[in-house]
């Protein structure tokens, strides 16, 4: 089963920022689409951004203010995010993409709050 490690969240006033790294176990996926997800209170996981080949999406929500790289030689993906905001308090997560549902990690927690 891949193993998924988040890491780099925390509390952020608005307009902080933080910077999300996520280290996955599984070697091909190197080469494949990743993603970063959220998932708020009460609300259902959504995705935040994705990279690959040639690929890159980044949705509406946070275009301009958050980025998506990733260091294949170290299996690592990472997730810049600038100019926070209340709204992007959440849980984040990386996987896949489109996701291994059954295969997520434990997150890690982004609180953006005075």
């Amino acid at each position: 089963q891949v193993q998924f490690v988040e890491s780099g969240g925390g509390l952020v006033q608005p307009g902080g920022f933080l910077r999300l790294s996520c280290v996955h176990s599984e070697w091909s996926l190197r080469v494949a689409r990743m993603g970063w997800y959220r998932q708020a209170p009460g609300q259902e996981r959504e995705l935040v951004a994705a990279i690959g080949n040639d690929y890159m999406k980044i949705e509406d929500s946070v275009n301009g203010r958050f980025t998506i790289s990733r260091d294949a030689a170290i299996n690592t993906v990472y997730l810049q995010m600038d100019n926070l905001k209340p709204e992007d308090t959440a849980v984040y997560y990386c996987n896949s993409y489109p996701a291994m549902q059954n295969n997520w990690g434990q997150g890690t927690q982004v609180t953006v709050s005075s």
